[in-house]
């Protein structure tokens, strides 16, 4: 016998796992594609079914999720992470993109210098002008 706790819509179980903020997003990323199935593009009104594998792209990650568990509600976060299990694939490309990542000088400057940063580099700029 099916219970209705046992039917969810999937943009209802990524919200509820904390992938997107609302589930209008999550319901948007699966219209998008960036939400699969097996390869496959899906429909917001999909069941979610535990033990299928999403594709997942959110934001610039792309992540790779079994779903362990299903929930309709959205709970804090260490509740929302025993819904699902990412795989060890996932786990190791987003740690190899993390280590890039801070390698990369750029990504630690957000936004305008301030006048301190602003200060240092006019004084290069004139140290290598002389």
């Amino acid at each position: 016998m099916v219970t209705d706790a046992d039917r969810i819509r999937l943009d209802k179980w990524l919200w509820a796992a904390r992938f997107f903020k609302t589930r209008s997003l999550a319901s948007q990323a699966i219209d998008l594609g960036r939400v699969r199935i097996d390869g496959e593009r899906i429909k917001p009104a999909r069941e979610a079914k535990v033990g299928e594998m999403l594709d997942l792209q959110v934001g610039d990650h792309r992540l790779q999720v079994v779903i362990r568990a299903l929930s309709a509600q959205r709970g804090p976060a260490s509740v929302a992470r025993e819904l699902y299990l990412e795989t060890a694939d996932s786990i190791a490309r987003r740690k190899l993109r993390e280590e890039q990542r801070a390698a990369e000088p750029a990504q630690s400057t957000k936004g305008r210098p301030t006048k301190r940063d602003r200060r240092e580099l006019a004084r290069i700029s004139r140290q290598v002008h002389k």
